[in-house]
């Protein structure tokens, strides 16, 4: 009575359909829609049983149609065992209905069963099922984030310690000098003078700390000798040079004295015929010692050597040079005026005093002296900063990519062990993206917990660092967070392809034990 369409419908025959379509409909056959291919077979069914038929029967199946009752009235065993449509006939079905016809045929769509939840729970007992490896793999990332953030810090921290030296020698000092032009012939000629209280004037603006006074001695071509005290050997024929100061100078250009000690305000007033040696000119002198009260000749006067000094940061050419008191120098030599004022300041009082103390000098004629300001941050100190940040961050990264690499290695490995779990978990119904997501956030949460603990590492090895070698720790904070997100991204990098390893194993193949 039935046949087979090639649309996957079931038609009737016309001594069975004429009979159903004289009746008039139930309840249930009223509500189904007229005009499709089937409406006749889903009257009878709704006729026969009550129940209208959903899906069309397949081909090869029992001779009952599916959802038909029997002779009695009771529903088949087909009908009510009946599994569900299969794609073809869901297409066949919606081709058949014409437009604008609600489909009778049930839309199944699939949900996904492994919620964010799930996921998190299974990394975690994936990542803690073993301990020692656990331990071994984040090892890995806690030094390679250690590392990036103990040598970035290292890196802000040193360059801050270069800023401070440059700013210690450049930003709190300034000279001033007479200004100078060129005569008729060339040469250049001063146009003002240094007064010999200079010092005193200045030291009353605000931001100096010190002042002093110096100027090179002309001797006119007399020898500088010693007394071959300590050192016999020593050369007696080469003569130092000869410059005069006041007694506030070695201050004024962080000097430091070796042995022995500098002359003060006194043999400066008096115009004691005393000297201090510089380093360089002591060995070239032969004398290293001045506890026995050495004498050195300029020509056919002699001069006791009070002290050494060394460690000049500004007017290094005191460390080759006799120094003398400057009221000495005038009184034995004639000079007529200093030649420089050195000044110490305290740190961005430079643009202040360099303002103040020509006026300070001479009110009426303060364009007489020329100003050496302290500069901004030179290229020089900015090169430096630059190539330390450049050595230290290379070195961080490169251990950074070693505790990647610790994290692909382990998960790799851990995958190839866990191919009968990964079998069993799809054989259950999980997909190869679940399986992925799985290995991915496993690899994260390693990543992640490497981060913070290297982070928290790398901070206190920079403060602790720093303070034994009494330096001012400096890290920017972002570093320290960046770091430890930092090792989440390593983790999820470094998890990729073993989750895309683990994904494209066959369930089958997984259950038997290859990979």
């Amino acid at each position: 009575m039935l046949r087979r369409r090639s649309a996957g419908t079931v038609a009737v025959d016309a001594a069975v359909a004429a009979p159903l379509a004289d009746e008039s409909p139930g309840p249930l056959s009223a509500d189904l829609p007229a005009g499709s291919a089937s409406t006749a077979v889903d009257r009878a069914n709704v006729a026969s049983t009550g129940v209208a038929r959903t899906e069309s029967q397949p081909a090869g199946s029992a001779s009952t149609p599916t959802g038909l009752a029997n002779a009695t009235g009771t529903p088949t065993a087909a009908a009510s065992a009946a599994p569900g449509p299969t794609a073809d006939e869901q297409a066949a079905a919606e081709v058949a209905a014409p437009s604008g016809t609600p489909s009778i045929v049930p839309v199944i769509r699939r949900t996904d069963r492994f919620s964010v939840q799930d996921l998190l729970v299974e990394a975690s007992y994936g990542v803690g099922a073993r301990p020692s490896r656990l331990v071994m793999t984040t090892l890995g990332t806690v030094l390679g984030i250690a590392s990036l953030v103990v040598t970035i810090g290292f890196a802000q921290t040193a360059a801050g310690q270069i800023s401070n030296q440059f700013d210690a020698v450049s930003a709190t000092q300034i000279m001033i000098e007479p200004a100078s032009t060129r005569n008729s012939s060339g040469a250049e000629q001063a146009t003002g003078r240094l007064p010999w209280d200079a010092p005193e004037r200045v030291d009353r603006l605000a931001g100096v700390e010190r002042a002093g006074l110096v100027a090179d001695v002309d001797v006119a071509g007399q020898a500088v000798t010693s007394v071959p005290v300590n050192d016999p050997s020593a050369a007696q024929t080469l003569s130092p040079a000869v410059i005069a100061t006041s007694s506030e100078l070695l201050a004024a250009v962080r000097g430091q004295v070796v042995t022995g000690r500098f002359f003060d305000a006194g043999h400066d007033e008096r115009g004691d015929r005393v000297a201090v040696l510089g380093e360089r000119a002591a060995e070239t002198l032969g004398i290293n010692r001045v506890d026995s009260q050495p004498s050195i000749f300029i020509g056919e006067v002699s001069y006791t050597v009070i002290g050494i000094i060394d460690g000049v940061e500004r007017r290094a050419n005191l460390l080759d040079a006799v120094i003398v008191p400057l009221n000495t120098a005038r009184v034995q030599f004639g000079l007529t005026a200093p030649a420089e004022l050195h000044v110490q300041i305290e740190v961005g009082a430079g643009a202040l005093v360099s303002r103040q103390a020509p006026i300070a000098l001479d009110p009426s004629a303060p364009e007489n002296f020329t100003v050496q300001a302290p500069a901004a941050a030179s290229s020089l100190q900015d090169n430096i900063q630059a190539d330390i940040n450049i050595v230290f961050l290379t070195l961080g990264i490169l251990a950074l990519l070693a505790g990647g690499l610790g994290i692909a290695n382990v998960t790799l490995l851990s995958v190839m062990e866990r191919v009968g779990e990964i079998g069993l978990r799809r054989a259950l119904g999980a997909t190869r993206r679940d399986i992925a997501r799985q290995f991915i956030v496993e690899s994260a949460v390693i990543g992640l917990l490497g981060g913070l603990i290297g982070s928290a590492l790398g901070v206190f090895a920079v403060v602790a660092v720093s303070l034994l070698q009494n330096w001012t720790p400096i890290l920017d904070p972002v570093v320290a967070i960046g770091a430890a997100l930092l090792g989440t991204v390593v983790g999820l990098a470094a998890g990729a392809y073993p989750a895309m390893r683990a994904s494209n194993i066959e369930p089958i193949t997984a259950l038997r034990g290859g990979t």
